[in-house]
């Protein structure tokens, strides 16, 4: 089977969002927002980031549409953007808590 060019397109396009989700600040941010909305100071105060580190990298999730926003008066709340991204997030962070695999323990190369 010969990759079409819009093949590799969608393959570029889900490196960048990988390459997105590659950053740990990101991830805790993502985990976060699973399954509520929360704003960004909330999200500073649990992970620790300044606001500013935070905003930052919430226009890069959503810039890859992996988080949405949502206005409520002054304040901008954060989510998940939809199932499929809690779908991917839980199950990762499944296979990495799995335990009884066989294998090596996870870890850095």
């Amino acid at each position: 089977m010969n990759p079409t060019s819009q093949d590799e397109t969608r393959v570029d396009d889900l490196a960048e969002v990988f390459r997105v989700m590659g950053d740990a600040n990101r991830l805790r941010i993502l985990v976060l927002v699973l399954d509520r909305l929360r704003p960004v100071g909330e999200i500073a105060a649990a992970t620790g980031l300044s606001q500013s580190l935070v905003s930052h990298n919430l226009g890069r999730l959503r810039a890859s549409r992996l988080v949405r926003a949502e206005r409520r008066g002054k304040q901008v709340f954060y989510v998940a953007a939809d199932q499929h991204v809690r779908t991917v997030l839980r199950d990762m962070l499944e296979h990495i808590g799995e335990v009884d695999r066989p294998g090596p323990p996870l870890g850095r190369a």
